[in-house]
């Protein structure tokens, strides 16, 4: 795991303090692994239960062997998961890839009651939502309702990607941990003790793609990252006059088959454009920074709208056309 340790120090000095709060929202960029926190915490109260005094201990300390084992089998009946399930269609198929939009309230409601039941295993009982920004409506009232009135010996994990989305009131009954992408230098180590075969060029590629979320970080290791990114360099500093170079750019992401393609677009773009205003004298800044609003209403647009994905390929080709140099725009 990377980018966890300030979370898990405030963790276990609470828990060692004896001064576990009984709700906290695990906030912060999807991809950072929040959710695997949350069951690393829930492992940990599983199998060390209160606390001893002046414990020097880690999340991943391996505790009592046979809670441990229900942990690892997913049979532990103290570690309760709440999270979008299969549509009907689905699971009369077999499948588990289709998921529906919301967490119900029905299946809130199923976990408030078994909160009314007595601790069958351990000292702690441990809810993780996941993500709580899947609640429906009403599921969202239904746990403020309980997160004013916890049951004693029950701790609630919450993810959200978007905290801010969230009602205030759940926010002001958690205790916030979050969790900050990741600096470049310790991505760059990390990824290459990860994938020690992948080259330089496509590491630092990877790596300003990513923005610092190690979960993206991972799901673009086999994505060419280095490939693309030379092809979005080759439209800024050419200009890319006929639109030969954009036009390329077009196909290669239209369409539905290509939508890994688009997204992979627009992970890069703005890692790019951060480079070139680095490169860039402090006079030219400007149009990257013009361009960079340019692409992101552009983006904005298509998700929006009818996302038309060879448009939005050329649109951000064009946006990358006008940084190349002063003349070679006026052979365009």
């Amino acid at each position: 795991m990377i980018g966890h340790g300030e979370a898990e120090k405030a963790f276990l000095e609470a828990w060692q303090g004896g001064r576990l709060h009984h709700a906290w929202l695990l906030a912060g960029p999807q991809g950072m692994g929040k959710g695997a926190f949350a069951a690393r915490v829930a492992r940990f109260l599983a199998t060390h239960g209160r606390a001893g005094a002046g414990q020097a201990i880690t999340l991943d300390d391996p505790g009592d062997a046979a809670a441990g084992k229900l942990v690892e089998a997913g049979n532990h009946p103290e570690i309760i998961p709440l999270a979008r399930q299969p549509k009907d269609k689905d699971k009369a198929k077999g499948k588990d890839k289709d998921l529906a939009r919301n967490i119900a309230i029905d299946q809130v409601r199923g976990v408030i009651r078994r909160l009314h039941l007595s601790l069958s295993l351990g000292d702690w009982r441990v809810i993780i939502v996941d993500a709580v920004d899947d609640l429906e409506t009403d599921g969202a009232n239904a746990l403020l309702k309980t997160l004013e009135e916890p049951p004693a010996q029950t701790l609630f994990l919450l993810v959200s990607h978007s905290p801010g989305r969230l009602l205030p009131t759940i926010r002001s009954r958690c205790r916030i941990l979050r969790f900050q992408p990741v600096e470049h230098d310790a991505m760059t180590s990390w990824l290459h003790d990860l994938r020690p075969m992948i080259d330089v060029a496509e590491r630092r590629a990877i790596v300003a793609a990513s923005g610092g979320v190690p979960g993206k970080a991972l799901a673009l290791i086999d994505s060419d990252v280095g490939a693309m990114e030379a092809k979005l360099l080759a439209i800024a500093t050419s200009g890319d006059p006929g639109n030969r170079l954009r036009e390329a750019l077009a196909r290669e992401v239209g369409g539905t088959s290509n939508r890994a393609r688009l997204e992979l677009v627009i992970d890069i773009v703005p890692g790019l454009l951060a480079r070139l205003a680095r490169e860039r004298p402090i006079a030219e800044i400007a149009p990257v920074l013009a361009q960079w609003d340019r692409v992101q209403r552009t983006v904005r647009d298509a998700i929006r709208g009818s996302y038309d994905g060879s448009m939005v390929g050329f649109e951000i080709g064009n946006c990358l056309a006008e940084l190349a140099p002063r003349e070679r725009q006026a052979a365009r």
